[in-house]
């Protein structure tokens, strides 16, 4: 690639508030473990402000419900008109809703106001196997769900909507989310939680065409642990989070489900209770990096890379000199493409950056991307033949990083745009250093491009680039650090096959 930033080419006014007002409807849980409690806990762990309505009190901890008191359902009229008259609600998370008068109640609301996120948790059965929803309003229930954008029942509870037995296997999961799906004319998500096994997949399922494939699945281990109190509502309460954020159910499971993979994980630790204990929200505060620590964890992800580039016969052969002019000419011409595109990505990264310092970084980069390296490309490639068609690879690079922008994470946007720099610049330095170990030879046919990758400005701006990454990533999430290794383990791939790119289609 070149030495430069990149910005992505999408509309700007695709991305949601990066802190989203998401309103909780649901039961109260005293032991803090479930409910209202839990979902303002997920809601604040992934940048979110939290509201709550509450439908129903309950008398519970880690070991059961004990008692459950639904309040009259004018106060549940009230406390829903007090919020939505003041406030601007960019997502609702639905929950424990108790009987048929309050699912009614919940129904008039939505139809009146309209929220663009509607997550509709069916809360029927407690993780504990107490019954939280009297068996009339399940008729009631179903009437609701046609409002909401994502469903996201356990598997009871995907049964007992469809008045079917519970799935025993994966197969018959996905084929009860999908009739439930179709029937309703939504979105749902089909969780494997209840299953067997050392796996615990998710699939999003809409039949309509609303996903760009009817069936989504998102892979994932099985943590084992007792303390997995809540983590249904706490994953709705999620998705509805940070869907209104990224506009994008896919892209939002992808963000939420290691953030829950690591509260599962270090649950353990929190010791509350003597019975099926809370999940751990905020693990991500305790989490805590040294600096240098994650760019450390970067550089292993880009060591096989790094060694996969130096043996492909691209770069030999652009070392040696021996590389066909018509190869060079296909991966300048290709570069100046990705340039183009990368430029516009660094000035996403300009746009989201919280200092000064890094969003004039970024913007200069931006610039430079296209003002002095596509320069180069253009001297170069003006006397010679070369294809201005986009190849594959460079198509699905920029998508790569657009989509990464689009997520509206700054920090797992730089992680997707630092193998640009660091790769690049680490690539560089061999070839400059075997150039002038060979003699610096005047007669080399790429002379002149291999003296650019010496550049001290390039090497300090990458150096520039992974601080700003690593200090992103000590102030990020949990779950944010999972999809920032992605996002740069992806982007490293992209730049190995890139390199590789002229011997496949030049």
């Amino acid at each position: 690639m070149t030495s430069s930033s990149f910005s992505p080419v999408y509309p700007l006014a695709a991305v949601g508030r990066p802190h989203p007002r998401v309103l909780s409807i649901a039961g109260s849980d005293p032991s803090g473990g479930a409910g209202i409690q839990a979902d303002l806990k997920s809601i604040a762990a992934h940048g979110g402000y939290g509201m709550a309505a509450i439908t129903a009190l309950t008398a519970q901890n880690t070991l059961g419900v004990t008692a459950v008191h639904v309040p009259p359902v004018e106060f549940l009229r009230q406390q829903l008109l007090a919020i939505s008259s003041d406030v601007a609600i960019d997502a609702v998370k639905i929950g424990m809703l108790g009987d048929a008068a309050v699912v009614h109640e919940v129904r008039t609301w939505l139809e009146e106001v309209r929220p663009a996120v509607v997550v509709v948790d069916p809360v029927m059965v407690a993780t504990s196997g107490d019954r939280l929803l009297r068996e009339s309003a399940e008729a009631a229930l179903r009437t609701l769900l046609p409002l909401a954008d994502l469903i996201t029942p356990n598997l009871p509870e995907l049964a007992m909507l469809l008045g079917e037995s519970e799935a025993g296997d994966w197969a018959s999961a996905l084929d009860q989310g999908k009739r439930l799906a179709a029937e309703c004319g939504t979105t749902v998500l089909v969780k494997g939680g209840h299953l067997a096994g050392g796996e615990c997949p998710d699939a999003l399922i809409n039949t309509s065409g609303l996903l760009r494939q009817d069936v989504i699945e998102v892979a994932g281990p099985r943590v084992a642990t007792v303390n997995s109190h809540g983590t249904g509502c706490s994953l709705s309460s999620a998705l509805a989070t940070v869907q209104a954020r990224t506009g994008d159910w896919e892209a939002s499971l992808r963000e939420v489900k290691p953030w829950l993979l690591q509260a599962l994980t270090t649950a353990d630790r929190l010791e509350v209770g003597s019975g099926s204990g809370p999940i751990n929200h905020f693990h991500h505060l305790t989490d805590t990096l040294r600096p240098g620590d994650f760019a450390a964890r970067l550089w292993q992800e880009a060591t096989p890379e790094l060694e996969a580039i130096y043996g492909l016969p691209f770069i030999q052969g652009l070392q040696s000199g021996a590389l066909p002019e018509s190869g060079f000419n296909y991966y300048l011409a290709q570069d100046a493409i990705y340039l183009n595109g990368y430029s516009r990505v660094l000035a996403r990264a300009a746009a989201l950056a919280p200092t000064e310092e890094e969003q004039l970084f970024w913007a200069r980069s931006s610039q430079q991307c296209l003002e002095v390296e596509s320069e180069l490309h253009r001297n170069w490639l003006s006397t010679r033949q070369a294809s201005t068609r986009t190849g594959p690879v460079t198509k699905s690079y920029v998508d790569h990083l657009v989509a990464s922008s689009a997520a509206g994470s700054y920090a797992v946007l730089l992680a997707a745009i630092l193998p640009c720099y660091w790769l690049y610049a680490e690539v560089g330095q061999e070839l400059h250093a075997a150039y002038v170990a060979a003699g610096a030879s005047s007669d080399h046919p790429y002379a002149e491009w291999l003296k650019t990758y010496a550049d001290e400005d390039f090497a300090a701006a990458t150096r520039k680039a992974i601080d700003f990454t690593d200090v992103a990533a000590r102030m990020a999430s949990g779950a944010e650090r999972a999809a920032m290794v992605e996002a740069f383990a992806q982007s490293c791939r992209y730049e190995t096959a890139f390199f590789d790119a002229p011997r496949l289609y030049a």
